[in-house]
């Protein structure tokens, strides 16, 4: 039985005991409402949070009267918040992904303090994980990002990361558990969801065990991560000097040369946030023994210094420069990355696209491009428009927030701009009868 499963878990792992006062992140989705009865049925003290983001209109109000139903039928108390998840977007600058996020951890924690409450439970399970492998396996990763989600960061738990997505459908449906299926969950627009509904299921064709397989799979990295974060931790402290919030990493200090790279990507990656291909072109660098260049993370920018890197926050006026090569896959700027995949036009399916994609006439570009955040003075020709206008303006007129402009990023082809990222291509790369190869370029937010 799923229970005994469950009781088993949370007692073997730790998460939590009879005594804690767990907090339930309750969606309405079936994952977290058989958490819910899960954690009621066994006797623990819990209460739910439910969010409700008002990005799904009516769908989103069913979600709450629901998981409120349910927790009033159960005796437990229920937090309820809706969130203008929209204007926080407007405000901060943020994808709606991140925003959605950084606003229901902040008021999870808050609610811990104001009531009580000593854990987190959320309804991660085995499949979650798995896809979260895939996804960053594609996106390119070092060890780390092939450990899935962890069952425990601090107060938050993750209780149901024995099961499988199939597990917990099937005993919502033999004990008559209510629950809502996300309309979002069906698409495939998102990565994850194409993970999900289009590769698992055809690896699961080939062996129907592969998710118990890839759940102890994913057990050996994290146990071999666990093992290299220990190594790394005593190499970090014997080559770091701080010096106001100035880091210098020593490269000489580093042993063994053989895996010198590798030990400077667990640094780079795990403390300070920098990405694989980034790290791999500050080696380069390093190796060349030339310096000036700059390599940036969200937070940090990094540059090599008389065989040393140095490190330190990224100031608010620093343009974030960054050059891309022809045939490179993506670049880094600020939260965000930028894919660039090369087509042929008659592959496009359709020529309109989401805000966050470009579509670009490949033979008006002349390599390598600028990526930068936006300047005064700064200019171009949107999509559309005959005439030039400045990006202040187009900013100003398309009632942009005063922190999304200060994350504008431009693209930019011979100091001329190819696109507003995330907002609007120039004029003069727009697709013509003429085209014959397209850069198709996706901007996401880095999770």
């Amino acid at each position: 039985m799923l229970i005994d499963r469950f009781q088993e878990y949370v007692t073997r792992n730790a998460l939590f005991t009879h005594q804690d006062k767990i907090l339930l992140t309750v969606s309405g989705g079936v994952d977290s409402m058989v958490l819910m009865s899960l954690c009621v049925n066994s006797g623990y003290n819990v209460g739910v949070a439910h969010c409700n983001f008002c990005l799904r209109g009516k769908e989103s109000d069913e979600d709450e009267i629901m998981v409120q139903e349910t927790a009033r039928r159960y005796g437990i108390e229920c937090f309820n918040r809706h969130f203008d998840t929209t204007g926080e977007m407007a405000r901060t600058g943020e994808s709606m992904e991140m925003a959605a996020r950084r606003l229901r951890y902040e008021w999870f924690h808050q609610l811990c303090e104001e009531q009580g409450y000593t854990v987190i439970a959320i309804a991660h399970h085995i499949d979650d994980s798995i896809e979260t492998f895939f996804i960053n396996m594609l996106r390119g990763t070092g060890l780390r990002g092939l450990t899935g989600i962890s069952n425990q960061v601090g107060r938050i738990v993750r209780p149901l990361m024995f099961a499988t997505r199939k597990e917990i459908l099937e005993y919502a449906q033999r004990k008559h558990i209510s629950f809502r299926e996300d309309s979002s969950n069906l698409t495939t627009k998102y990565l994850r969801n194409k993970i999900r509904l289009g590769l698992i299921p055809r690896i699961r064709e080939i062996n129907p065990r592969f998710p118990f397989i890839m759940h102890q799979n994913i057990a050996r990295l994290t146990a071999a991560q666990q093992f290299i974060d220990g190594a790394i931790d005593n190499i970090y402290k014997n080559i770091i000097e701080e010096k106001g919030g100035i880091y210098t990493l020593h490269i000489d200090g580093i042993e063994h040369v053989a895996s010198r790279e590798f030990v400077i990507y667990e640094i780079l990656n795990s403390r300070f946030g920098f990405k694989g291909d980034t790290v791999d072109g500050l080696c380069k660098t390093l190796a060349s023994e030339t310096s000036g260049k700059r390599f940036y993370s969200r937070n940090f920018v990094a540059y090599t210094d008389r065989g040393n890197i140095v490190i330190t926050r990224i100031a608010d006026n620093d343009p974030c420069e960054v050059t891309v090569q022809a045939g490179q896959h993506r670049a880094y700027c600020g939260g965000n990355v930028l894919y660039f995949e090369l087509c042929d036009v008659d592959m496009l399916t359709s020529f309109n696209t989401p805000d966050n994609v470009a579509l670009i006439d490949a033979d008006t570009l002349t390599y390598p491009l600028t990526l930068r955040r936006w300047q005064e003075g700064d200019s171009f020709t949107p999509f559309g428009m005959s005439g030039r206008k400045k990006v202040s303006d187009f900013l100003i007129d398309n009632k942009v927030s005063m922190a999304e402009k200060a994350r504008q990023f431009v693209l930019l082809s011979n100091d001329e701009i190819v696109w507003l990222v995330g907002r609007r291509i120039n004029d003069n790369n727009r697709i013509t009868k003429k085209t014959d190869m397209v850069l198709r370029i996706t901007c996401e937010s880095i999770s």
